[in-house]
Order: structure tokens, then sequence, then C-alpha cells
């Protein structure tokens, strides 16, 4: 009979857990730690990639350069004589022209350089909203816009996947299979085939929309037209990622005690009452960590973008980090690419924050 295990010095010691979890934190610091402080840092600076000035702090100058709007008032022009109102052929009231007020006016000197973004009409006054960098105010509405669009409906689709793979099924793992091969494939290879399905001319998308509709459907160039490219994107991302959240999904369901559904059954429930009141109750926790990880990889929109679109048509697909990443390096614009990091790193906080707190349990 053997005796008890002799243990080293060196297991029963608390440094020996430090020493192996050193490797991974030096990395984490590394990669992680480090360039946030350098890029929060950087942002208050006038860093450039490669620039023979000394680099100076401007204070928040990088980010009212980035969030500065303004609110511009307009009164229609009057006829010199009658006082009237000047209008055109169709009726429509003359204005004076915005830049006369963003052009070295001394007189509005808050305005100078900023750019329309949008306006509004309230009777005969025109209510002008100006930005100061109008491509990252764009760039912001268009990450919101995505993010409003594919959290639910991935997390929906998903949840909608989940639940029909939840099944003993004979070969149900093949279907599980199909759907999560998307995830494991390079984002760059998937966007460039969508590439060819989106093709103006003799893309898979179009072919087969003029097929079903026997030629009626006329072709659709999907990612240049401004009107349908964010469109397009958002639901190849939807497709490529559905698999990822439709696990974690699954992982919820199969921790629901199976005894529940027995008792649903004998209570002579329907399928959706259970549903409502087992299924769903269950799945709350995976709920809310599906809605912050939806959220925080739609805010990171950037490879799809990069190789489908590159921002246009027209800025229609212009996002946050690709700006950060165009003006970082391209333009080597450090500090404001560092700022743009910021911004985009506090508003997702805030948002997750809030989703936290909504989604909280309530005693």
């Amino acid at each position: 009979m053997s005796g008890p295990v002799s243990r080293s010095k060196l297991q029963d010691s608390p440094r020996a857990g430090w020493l192996m979890a050193l490797p991974a934190f030096l990395l984490l610091v590394t990669f992680l730690i480090v360039p946030f402080v350098l890029a929060f840092a950087l942002s208050f600076t006038n860093q450039r990639l490669v620039s023979p000035n000394p680099t100076e702090f401007v204070g928040t100058r990088n980010f009212e350069s980035l969030l500065g709007v303004g609110i511009l008032t307009l009164q229609p022009d009057l006829d010199s004589t009658s006082k009237q109102v000047l209008r055109d052929a169709t009726g429509a009231a003359s204005y004076p022209a915005v830049r006369g007020f963003t052009r070295n006016n001394p007189d509005y000197p808050q305005y100078d350089g900023m750019r329309e973004m949008t306006s509004l009409q309230f009777g005969d006054t025109r209510v002008v909203v100006l930005a100061r960098d109008l491509l990252f105010l764009k760039a912001v509405g268009n990450t919101l816009l995505f993010v409003i669009f594919v959290a639910p409906l991935q997390g929906g689709l998903a949840l909608l996947l989940a639940l029909l793979i939840n099944q003993k099924l004979r070969g149900i793992n093949v279907f599980r299979a199909i759907y999560f091969m998307p995830v494991v494939v390079s984002i760059v290879v998937v966007a460039l085939l969508w590439r060819f399905i989106y093709d103006g001319q003799n893309g898979l998308l179009n072919s087969m929309l003029g097929a079903i509709t026997f030629g009626g459907f006329k072709p659709v160039d999907w990612l240049g037209n401004p009107a349908t490219a964010l469109g397009a994107i958002m639901a190849m991302s939807i497709w490529q990622a559905v698999g990822f959240h439709m696990v974690i999904w699954l992982s919820g369901l199969q921790t629901i005690p199976v005894s529940l559904y027995e008792a649903a059954d004998i209570e002579g429930a329907t399928g959706w009452q259970k549903f409502r009141y087992v299924t769903w109750p269950g799945l709350r926790n995976t709920a809310v960590l599906i809605l912050i990880v939806i959220t925080m990889q739609a805010f990171a929109l950037f490879s799809q973008v990069n190789v489908m679109t590159r921002g246009g048509p027209l800025d229609s697909t212009q996002t946050m980090v690709l700006q950060a990443v165009s003006r970082g390096y391209e333009k080597q614009d450090i500090a404001g690419g560092s700022s743009i990091s910021v911004v985009l790193f506090l508003m997702v906080l805030s948002i997750s924050l809030l989703q936290r707190y909504l989604t909280r349990e309530k005693k």
C-alpha cells in the first residue's frame, strides 16, 4: 500500500498561482491596459505619428473638435422696399447662405469652420444644426443605427435557432455545426464573399431576385447605393455572428430543469405559455450577457466596412472605429484617433451600465 503523495513547498505556496498567472497578466497589461492608458493620455495632446514638432498638451480641444455642434437660426430674406419675404418660383422662402456665418465671420466666431448637418423648418424660420466634425458625427449616427438594428435582430434570430436545435432529434448536431460554421470563418473572407453576392451587375443576390421575379427585378448596386449599403452590411453581420450567440442561448436552455417543463405539461400549458413562464425566465441571465456582448461587438464594427465599402458611398457606412483607424494611421493624427477611441469607450461603457441597470433583478 503506497504512502501519501509528497507535495513540494512550491505547490503549497500561494506564489505558485501568481507565477502561473504572470504570463497572461503581462500580456493583458502590454496589449490592453497600456494601450488604453496611452490612448487616454494622447487624446489630450496634439501628438502625430510622424512630426518634427514636440508634443503639446491641448486640453479638451480634440473632444471639442469631435463633438462640437451649434444651432443657427435663419430668418428669410426680405425685399428691400416692400419688406416682404422673398420667395422663389415654387413659393419657398429665400435664406442667407449658411457659409456666410461659418466662414471668417467676426460676428459669429462660434460657428467658424462648422458645416451644416441638418435643418428644421418652423414656419418661415429655418433652424440649422451645425457640426464642427461632420464626418465623425455621421460615423456616430451610423454606428448607433447599426447597434439599434443588429442587436435585437441578431439576438432574436439566435434565440430562435437555439430553440429549434435544442431538441433530441436524429442528426441535430449536423444542423448545429452548419449554423455555427460562419463564426469560425474569418470575417475578412466572409466580407469578400458577400461583396460578390452584393455585386451590382452579376451578384448572386440580384440573380436570385431576378429569377424569382422572372426578370422583373432591376439589379441594385447594394454596396454602391447610399440607401442600401449600411443595410447590406447589417444583413451580412447578422448572418455571420448569429451562430456564436445561438451557442450561448443553447447553453442557457440546457440549464433549465426538465422538471419545469414536465410540470407545465401536466398543467396543460401551451407552447407559448411554456416559453413565457418557463423558458424566458430561465434565460434571464443569458439574455443579459448576450445583449451586452452583441452591443459591444456592434460598436466595434470595422472589418466588414473596411473590406466592403471603405466607409462609402458618400460616407454612408462610416463608423467610429473606421474613423479612429483612418485618422490615427492613414492621416497620422494619433491624438485624433485616440480621442475617438476614448469617446467610443465611454459610449460603450455607458450603454452597458444602462443595460445592466435596466435588466437587474428587482427585489
